[in-house]
């Protein structure tokens, strides 16, 4: 999932809670106190789910590096390789080429 796509989701959600929210406080036949408790509830339950949605994206965070991190290993090594090949190739080349000169 993008960030561009999490941004969009967690945007619609908040929108939805607040205007669930509102509309609960205008059509409800509560009290005030229970209209404020059911508030403070929904409040809750959209703090948890940020909460929530904020350590499954860290988490993924880290997965990228990581993998990452093993990527740029994986390189470095053939790259090593490939280096003391072409090195190990051109000595065996420039010590064939040597020869006696008159």
């Amino acid at each position: 999932m993008s960030d561009r796509e999490n941004s969009s989701s967690l945007m619609w959600f908040l929108a939805g809670l607040g205007f669930g929210a509102l509309l609960g406080v205008l059509y409800a036949p509560r009290s005030g106190r229970e209209t404020r408790e059911a508030i403070r509830s929904t409040a809750s339950e959209g703090k948890d789910y940020i909460k929530n949605r904020g350590r499954e994206a860290r988490d993924a965070v880290g997965q990228w590096v990581e993998r990452g991190k093993e990527v740029v290993n994986r390189q470095r090594d053939n790259i090593s390789s490939a280096i003391d090949e072409g090195v190990k190739a051109f000595r065996e080349t420039t010590e064939g080429q040597k020869g006696p000169r008159s």
